[in-house]
């Protein structure tokens, strides 16, 4: 007998259709008040948190390939919202970092996101957003320790 695969009850399709509601909900704000798309504004909150990075390092941090963040940097960069400096620890890469204006850019974001956050969330207690994120940390850990075909 065959396996029935019904998408509205598989968690990976559920899962997916969550994030890409509530990315774009997000998206859709944050590039028509600042321009940004996804891996650009994904890219200044990563700075800001964490401060100057490689691209490859942005890579790990954000999960997103190398294109989409090599674009997004080459975006920032043309709109003076990251500077680029040689990569003491590698001489054929660059850290990026936030510019003045990419700080100011967001200290405007940062309060944004989490407003939004919190209408997302709203319906969910203190305790079942928690739970939440400790299960989303579970489920990210279990597919980094899965390799294709397992």
């Amino acid at each position: 007998m065959t396996a029935t695969l019904k998408l509205d009850s598989f968690l990976p399709y559920r899962l997916s259709v969550a994030s890409n509601r509530v990315s774009s909900t997000i998206a859709n704000a944050y590039h028509a008040q600042f321009g940004l798309r996804i891996p650009e504004w994904r890219l200044v909150c990563v700075l800001a948190e964490f401060g100057a990075m490689s691209q490859q390092a942005m890579c790990g941090r954000t999960q997103m390939d190398k294109v989409t963040v090599s674009r997004a940097a080459i975006s920032l960069y043309e709109r003076g919202l990251v500077t680029r400096t040689p990569n003491p620890d590698d001489q054929r890469s660059h850290l990026l970092d936030l510019s003045g204006d990419g700080w100011a850019l967001y200290r405007q974001i940062a309060p944004q996101a989490l407003d939004f956050e919190r209408r997302i969330f709203a319906s969910l207690s203190d305790e079942e957003q928690a739970s939440l994120r400790k299960m989303l940390e579970r489920v990210e850990s279990a597919a980094a320790g899965l390799s294709p075909g397992r």
